[in-house]
């Protein structure tokens, strides 16, 4: 695929309405972080299986010559959320549809506002919210055209989604799944962000979107409550970081799994390979996620109650000492039960230099499967990550934060570029990153070989029983036998691009301030210049 260049401004998004509507406030003097927010609006509206404003949200932000902040708008459990409210409905486990499902808060708006707010005090914040959320009211109001992804996984997850509290009447036609290219609108929604660009960001926990959301919430029996909506803030917090030869990347720190996307760079930048694309970069980066998610499993967790503080496994001599575990001619045997998760990836650069990572999910597709009526607002079921058990690393307490699947990334090269990049995809988010990294950083390829190249997925996901390494049909017949001569249970995918590797993107800029950037052929987006 093709890599857009640009010396001003640049967008990139999983659906082309977000990139423009992002790049358009940069082209009016926007910020990245404003146009950031214009663009989390639009695709919550114009991609709504992957993401909406009832999900949380992460960010990278990072002023020009400064390490990245990262901004954590992920809710807690609800006041309800208990294991014997659980069990006394005779659950065995969490559900992962319908009001039980619903059980955190959604941070993504206290995000947009935290963001704001960061803007102005950098003194780039300058844009009205009414400019911010005019794109994603216009296409909530006027429809949106079902996307391809849209209408294959509203068929494929109907019969667990169709009955679920407010969802038929908003994105079903008549009952039925509706074809791509449907219109389909959403007035309610409209109604609450033009509620929230007239009044402001705090309206959603705290003003009449918040009564409304409490009232609906409350009445299909889900156990957020009105209070747990108006103790709820997003909060800046230091990066985690890892530095490798090339230079420094960041990633969220937890409850967020961006560690485990550390540690993978990490461990494969002191592997001894020849750094080409092929066996060698696929082996090392597999091996070196195996380790990476074996530390994430056992330390990742809200982040008051880690057992281990995370910098621990970011620092060279354990770093060091797990790579030289690494075996480059055989596959750790690897049992390891992964997870699936929709989610979406931005990234923005403005013109002075400015760069946003931003990542935006409600979990699964279409979440909890929960539309509030009063609001037209789709709710998460992030929390459906929670164990019932007691002595589960991440077991269900009222307040607790769940564990993410969401990582937002980004990268200081010693050459002077700054690289804005990450993916959705749940459990194949860091494997992502870390090969779009490793093609374009360590390799040389241009931005946009780098995301269309053939990709890989460790572990179970979208509901298959096998943990077998997953590859898109386009690599060389070598490289497979090679990897299933080492160990490695390889299953070749049917698809040339398959979304089961994720969707993702990046932006390069460059010491002098020109940038590239691309977005997946794999989903309906693209890069949009200011």
């Amino acid at each position: 695929m093709d890599t857009v260049t640009s010396s001003g401004g640049m967008v990139v998004a999983p659906h082309r309405a977000a990139a423009n509507a992002g790049a358009e406030i940069l082209a009016d003097g926007g910020s990245a972080i404003e146009a950031m927010i214009a663009a989390a609006s639009t695709i919550a509206v114009v991609y709504p299986h992957m993401n909406a404003i009832g999900g949380d949200g992460f960010w990278l932000i990072a002023e020009p010559g400064k390490d990245p902040k990262a901004l954590m708008a992920c809710g807690s459990a609800g006041s309800k959320a208990t294991i014997a409210a659980y069990n006394e409905a005779g659950y065995g486990a969490i559900p992962t549809r319908g009001p039980m499902a619903a059980l955190t808060v959604a941070g993504t708006i206290g995000g947009w506002g935290k963001a704001l707010e960061a803007a102005q005090a950098i003194g780039v914040g300058k844009t009205p919210r009414s400019e911010l959320l005019r794109e994603a009211i216009r296409h909530a109001k006027d429809g949106i055209r079902v996307t391809r992804s849209q209408a294959a996984l509203t068929a494929e997850k109907f019969d667990e989604l169709k009955d679920q509290p407010g969802f038929a009447d908003v994105f079903l036609v008549d009952g039925k799944v509706p074809e791509e290219g449907t219109l389909l609108r959403q007035e309610r929604l409209a109604d609450t962000l033009q509620h929230l660009a007239h009044d402001g960001f705090e309206e959603f926990y705290k003003g009449d979107v918040a009564a409304a959301i409490a009232d609906d919430l409350e009445r299909i029996g889900s156990p957020v409550t009105k209070r747990d909506l108006e103790v709820y803030e997003a909060r800046f917090k230091d990066a985690l970081k890892v530095e490798l030869k090339c230079g420094t990347v960041f990633n969220a720190p937890p409850p967020t799994q961006g560690l485990a996307s550390l540690i993978i760079l990490g461990l494969y930048d002191r592997l001894k390979t020849d750094g080409r694309e092929g066996f060698d970069l696929v082996h090392g980066l597999v091996e070196a996620t195996k380790r990476a998610f074996l530390v994430r499993d056992r330390i990742v967790t809200d982040p008051m109650r880690l057992p281990e503080p995370p910098r621990n496994f970011l620092t060279p001599d354990w770093l060091g000492q797990e790579a030289a575990k690494i075996d480059m001619r055989r596959a750790l045997e690897w049992p390891y039960k992964g997870a699936h998760g929709d989610t979406i990836w931005m990234g923005a650069v403005d013109k002075k230099g400015v760069s946003v990572s931003f990542i935006q999910s409600i979990y699964w597709e279409f979440g909890s499967g929960c539309v509030l009526p009063k609001t037209g607002i789709t709710w998460q079921n992030r929390g459906a990550s929670f164990s019932l058990h007691p002595d589960a690393l991440n077991v269900l307490e009222p307040g607790r934060q769940p564990f993410h699947t969401l990582n937002p990334a980004m990268a200081r090269l010693r050459d002077g570029r700054t690289v804005t990049y990450g993916t959705m995809g749940g459990e194949g988010q860091p494997q992502t990153q870390a090969a779009i990294f490793a093609r374009h950083v360590l390799n040389g390829m241009p931005v946009g070989e780098a995301i269309d190249a053939p990709r890989w997925l460790l572990g179970r996901t979208w509901g298959d029983e096998t943990t077998a390494l997953r590859l898109e049909n386009r690599f060389d017949p070598d490289i497979v036998r090679a990897l299933e001569r080492c160990g490695h249970e390889v299953v070749e995918m049917a698809d040339a691009y398959s979304d089961t590797m994720g969707h993702a993107g990046m932006i390069a800029r460059n010491a002098k301030g020109g940038l590239e950037g691309a977005h997946d052929p794999r989903a309906d987006g693209g890069a949009s210049i200011a």
